[in-house]
């Protein structure tokens, strides 16, 4: 059966918005929470009408639910503090809904409300192909993945893939010159960038 499709939270932008910084900051903390994922985070959205609200009435809905604590809820400094942690490293915060979220991502039941970006964000508005393998893939292989990589860029493709050695680097080398998004996954606890 195939993903349904998403549509933006009430509460987030509209198409063509963005969100503002104190929205965005919400969010984070929202999707940070102990036990809000994805699906959680667009049922509280929707049905508090942005996360400020669905932050302050979590203590009650886990007391309703039958917790003796409630959720850890990230503060406004530890969100801060990522959201400058991520500015440091020249990315930022795009969130479900705005022009640069990618659109075959947008329509995933479950995407991810907010997703770190650096780089050429234009890139992620143009028709993607995922290309992913082994780690420790043949010279055959990895010359198999550039060529690949290098025939989808000439026909306006651009390659997503992880950032692992192997065939994720191949596929990455021969896309340079069209475009290439590496993509890795970050537990929805927890930072996106920890200062060490």
């Amino acid at each position: 059966m195939p993903p349904k499709r998403s549509s933006s939270p009430k509460g987030g932008p509209r198409k063509g918005e963005l969100l503002s910084a104190e929205q965005r900051r919400d969010w984070l903390r929202l999707i940070r929470t102990e036990n809000v994922g994805p699906r959680t985070f667009r049922t509280l959205i929707n049905q508090f009408g942005g996360a400020a609200a669905a932050l302050e009435a979590l203590p009650t809905l886990a007391r309703r639910g039958g917790r003796l604590l409630p959720p850890r809820i990230p503060s406004l400094a530890e969100a801060e503090a990522e959201m400058a942690a991520l500015e440091r490293g020249k990315a930022r915060l795009v969130a479900l809904g705005e022009a640069d979220y990618p659109f075959a991502l947008r329509s995933l039941d479950d995407a991810p409300p907010l997703l770190a970006v650096r780089g050429r964000s234009e890139v992620l508005r143009s028709p993607m192909v995922g290309i992913v393998g082994a780690r420790n893939a043949s010279a055959a292989g990895r010359t198999f993945a550039q060529q690949l990589a290098r025939d989808l860029g000439a026909a306006g493709y651009v390659v997503a893939s992880g950032l692992a050695r192997g065939i994720d680097a191949a596929a990455h080398e021969a896309s340079l010159e069209r475009g290439t998004v590496g993509v890795f996954a970050v537990a929805s606890r927890g930072p996106i960038l920890r200062k060490t």
